[in-house]
């Protein structure tokens, strides 16, 4: 498996016969993305989609990597690496909606949708880019927290929409799964 497992192809099905197998753990996976993120979001072509990585995702791998040992997967999500809109709060990361005067708004509780990805043992890897919330600017596929994300396939383009940052990572291969919403 270890052989024909490739991260740009891979459907969640995959993902877990690597970790089935053996071939695969939540803490490589968790590498592997960090490393795209690194390697295509900051530098090289600079999609711009990223804005805060989960400081804690290794540590949550590792743990989820014990307790799937130990104990078996929670759920087809148990390890798999996550990105939100950064409209969904998170009780570990920021939510800014994209406006900058909230870049460091710090929410008490998680979103239900992120409490039950954590619960099916979800990582949440990143919070990613958004047209900003209150439509400052006014030119509507940019944050003024990151600016406009450039879509990976023709960095001419906008993803566009208020879930465009969710969409480029997808795209860009930053993480197995992700969340946006209807904004507008």
């Amino acid at each position: 498996m270890a052989a024909t497992f490739d991260l740009q192809t891979a459907i969640l099905e995959d993902v877990n016969k690597a970790f089935d197998a053996g071939a695969l753990t939540s803490e490589k996976l968790v590498q592997l993305y960090l490393a795209r993120i690194d390697a295509y979001d900051k530098k090289g072509p600079n999609i711009n989609s990223v804005i805060t990585l989960n400081a804690r995702a290794l540590d949550t791998a590792r743990a989820l990597d014990a307790e799937r040992k130990a104990k078996g997967p929670r759920s087809k999500l148990h390890g798999v690496p996550v990105v939100l809109k950064d409209l969904f709060d998170t009780s570990d990361m920021p939510t800014s909606a994209g406006f900058l005067p909230m870049k460091n708004s710090q929410p008490i509780h998680d979103a239900t949708v992120v409490a039950r990805l954590r619960e099916a043992g979800a990582i949440i890897l990143a919070k990613v880019n958004m047209s900003d919330w209150f439509g400052v600017p006014k030119k509507g596929d940019q944050s003024t927290v990151l600016g406009r994300t450039s879509n990976p396939y023709n960095l001419d383009l906008s993803p566009s929409g208020s879930s465009g940052g969710t969409g480029a990572s997808l795209a860009a291969c930053f993480s197995q799964l992700g969340l946006g919403s209807e904004t507008g």
